[in-house]
């Protein structure tokens, strides 16, 4: 069901219920090739990524790019993973940044917690650490990481902006963000709708009601101190791409609606740097 708009405290409750749901339909499917090898993680990482880890660790993942792939992490590097659910990217980023680095996994759902200290335990990931909070208002202090990724879930924010400008602070100087996200490419002015009865025929959780549109994510870039920005699509969402998620977040989409949106939805890679 779609959440107001204008309700932060809403929109934060349906996001975290429905994560929570969905990452406990994982975890209930034990070691199974539906948890521990979709589709989904093997198109995002590759096959040998996704295989190579544990059949025990879930590695369901509700991303919509690669932050990983884009962020080109080197030994020794702080990371910190906004959203970083069942913590798949953050044990990928653990290997990467090896013994010498660390990753921080920050994420507000208990039940994405849990399965991502399980999964770091099974791992022995003793480069990491999740965090419990909101990325709004990131644990961690000023100048504190070198490199910040996220997976689909900025979009999900209600004030995007807070979020850009808390991660500018934790960021070291010459610091990078590098994370995927959904955007929307044109204006929202220009549809034969309103922006109000787009937004609140989408469900939230489902990604697509809290996306920015390309202009206003470079200039909540801009407006949080970022420089170098860029964003690059990777995947437009079409009709039936949309309907299906659509129905697994419960919204209500139009055949209006869904014409309205029909490519215009985007995964994109974001890069910035401080």
């Amino acid at each position: 069901m779609s959440q107001p708009l204008n309700d932060p405290t809403a929109i934060k409750a349906a996001v975290r219920e429905h994560y929570g749901n969905a990452i406990q339909a994982a975890t209930g499917c034990g070691s199974s090739t539906c948890c521990s090898s979709s589709s989904t993680e093997i198109a995002l990482y590759g096959e040998a990524t996704i295989t190579a880890m544990p059949a025990d660790v879930v590695t369901a993942s509700f991303g919509c790019g690669n932050s990983l792939a884009i962020a080109k992490l080197q030994p020794g590097e702080v990371v910190l993973d906004l959203g970083s659910g069942g913590g798949l990217e953050v044990l990928l980023a653990a290997r990467q940044v090896g013994a010498t680095g660390f990753v921080y996994g920050l994420d507000m759902t208990d039940a994405m917690l849990e399965t991502a200290r399980r999964n770091a335990e099974k791992l022995g990931a003793a480069n990491v650490s999740f965090l419990k909070g909101d990325i709004e208002s990131i644990p961690l202090p000023d100048q504190s990481v070198d490199v910040i990724i996220s997976n689909c879930v900025i979009n999900l924010a209600p004030d995007k902006g807070q979020v850009l400008g808390d991660a500018f602070r934790v960021l070291r100087l010459g610091g990078r963000l590098a994370v995927s996200d959904i955007v929307f490419d044109g204006e929202l002015s220009d549809l034969p709708i309103s922006e109000v009865e787009l937004r609140t025929a989408i469900s939230w959780a489902g990604c697509f009601a809290g996306a920015l549109t390309m202009r206003e994510y470079r200039e909540q870039l801009a407006a949080a101190g970022f420089s170098e920005i860029g964003l690059e699509v990777t995947q437009r969402y079409a009709i039936d791409d949309l309907r299906t998620q659509a129905v697994a977040a419960e919204g209500d989409l139009s055949d209006e609606v869904l014409h309205v949106l029909d490519g215009k939805i985007t995964s994109c890679a974001i890069t910035a740097v401080k």
